[in-house]
């Protein structure tokens, strides 16, 4: 975690804390001492849904969907803490950096935000995680890049759906763009896919499937949370 505090501590934030929700009389940073050192405290791991959904690759986690993960998640994607973006992408380093092992070119591909979600987010959320992410692989001495070969379709809100609905709107869910199409040289960067968390697996198995269709087989799926604690091995 070197550099994690130096990240949130050029933050400007409000005096809440974005990982505990607790307001901090004098809080300098958007993270609590106490938040910085439990994300710091958390190591990646391999996790797997149960039942894991077709196509779904093997897949590493930083931590469980909970504590100040959870609510430093939520504060990024919901409530407007942009600024949490270099932090969480500089975890999502570490976690791509343990999925792949060594060092190596790597080929990162965030799932896209529909039209709809980046508006209200004020842009693609996972995008600019995955941009930072990147920055923290390069200045390790990766050669990481970010692509973008997959586009998000309108789908139904999955707050309301049971696991089939889920499926279903997840196979509908993306389309390669008109450029991502062709066989990927043999020597070609490992392919990447990025979320930042981990459900039922079904939107990652439908992001994959359209990439493998096109030529860009991820070899592993990076995401920063997983739910439920069965999910982690």
């Amino acid at each position: 975690m070197t550099g994690l505090w130096a990240d949130l501590a050029d933050l400007v934030l409000p005096t809440t804390c974005a990982g505990c929700r607790e307001r901090r009389p004098g809080l300098r940073h958007g993270v609590c001492s106490d938040c910085v050192a439990a994300l710091g405290a958390l190591r990646p791991r391999s996790v797997r849904p149960t039942p894991a959904p077709p196509g779904l690759p093997s897949c590493v986690a930083l931590g469980p969907y909970a504590g100040p993960l959870r609510e430093a998640l939520l504060a990024y994607k919901d409530h407007g803490r942009h600024g949490l973006a270099r932090p969480l992408g500089a975890l999502l380093a570490e976690v791509v950096a343990a999925a792949v092992g060594v060092a190596r070119p790597v080929a990162l591909v965030p799932v896209p935000d529909t039209a709809t979600a980046a508006r209200s987010r004020y842009g693609d959320h996972l995008d600019r995680l995955a941009r930072h992410c990147a920055a923290r692989l390069n200045q390790g001495g990766w050669t990481a890049r970010v692509h973008r070969p997959l586009r998000a379709l309108p789908r139904p809100d999955s707050v309301g759906l049971d696991s089939a609905g889920r499926a279903a709107a997840a196979e509908a869910a993306f389309r390669p763009r008109a450029t991502a199409s062709g066989a990927r040289a043999a020597g070609a960067p490992v392919v990447v896919l990025l979320d930042d968390i981990v459900t039922t697996g079904v939107t990652l198995a439908a992001a994959a499937r359209v990439l493998s269709a096109t030529g860009w087989v991820p070899s592993v799926a990076a995401v920063l949370a997983a739910t439920q604690k069965r999910h982690f091995s």
